[in-house]
């Protein structure tokens, strides 16, 4: 199968959340971006880098995340093909966060001048890039909820629901089914809980009908039923699709 352009796949995520105009969508194609392989677990920017370029999500699933002073991690964001998880350093020097591989992973890098050079020629492509980080920040209350006032069985129902929506959106899945090769312990990170209590988490949405899986591959059985489980309005995610988020 043919590999599809970096371009395309940035442009793509960007229509979902936001109109493109032609010419918009032509220096998009345009920009220049530079790929690179990571292996699962691997380090794409560390917590106080000083980046000098940003990257888009092309394959794979890369997570955001802070470290205790004890040595407990917190993923604090998934991020899916099509996103740019660290936009917000063009403006911001130094990084306040890792991005970390979560499984194999494809990305490809642009530097910050050229994307400074695009924002200040075209500012209906600074608005686009300015939604996006808006909606990245929507995504972090959402997740500040689920870590703080949902129980474990809602949380995790409702991240899979979300990851669900994002990977559709982006033409990755079909039919609610998800290859998701991501650990228990990169789930338990993310929701503030043991790998133990993930696997009973899992165990107990597969007893109810509402998940099965096979391998690396995810299948939300009862869609509805997940959604009402985890509580989830996909609104946060600000899609112009309004009709995928409950499908």
């Amino acid at each position: 199968m043919a590999q599809v352009p970096s371009s395309n796949i940035l442009i793509r995520k960007l229509q979902t959340i936001s109109e493109l105009a032609e010419p918009d969508i032509a220096i998009l194609g345009n920009a220049r971006i530079e790929e690179k392989q990571y292996q699962a677990n691997a380090d794409i920017l560390r917590d106080g880098d000083q980046p000098t370029l940003s990257f888009v999500v092309l394959d794979g699933m890369i997570g955001s995340t802070k470290m205790t002073g004890d040595g407990k991690r917190q993923i604090t964001s998934f991020f899916v093909p099509g996103d740019i998880p660290d936009l917000h350093g063009l403006h911001l020097s130094v990084m306040d966060c890792t991005f970390t591989a979560l499984m194999p992973s494809r990305v490809g890098f642009m530097r910050h001048d050229a994307l400074r050079s695009i924002c200040d020629q075209h500012p209906s492509i600074t608005t686009v890039f300015w939604r996006s980080t808006l909606v990245d920040a929507a995504i972090y209350r959402e997740w500040v909820t689920n870590v703080g006032r949902r129980d474990a069985y809602t949380g995790m129902a409702h991240i899979l629901c979300e990851l669900i929506v994002r990977l559709r959106a982006v033409g990755r899945i079909e039919d609610h089914v998800a290859r998701l090769p991501i650990t228990q312990a990169a789930l338990g990170d993310a929701l503030g809980l043991s790998t133990v209590h993930v696997n009973r988490v899992l165990q107990d949405l597969r007893r109810d009908g509402l998940i099965s899986t096979v391998g690396s591959h995810f299948h939300a059985t009862d869609w509805s039923g997940l959604v009402r489980a985890g509580d989830f309005d996909g609104m946060y995610l600000h899609q112009r699709a309004a009709d995928v988020l409950r499908q």
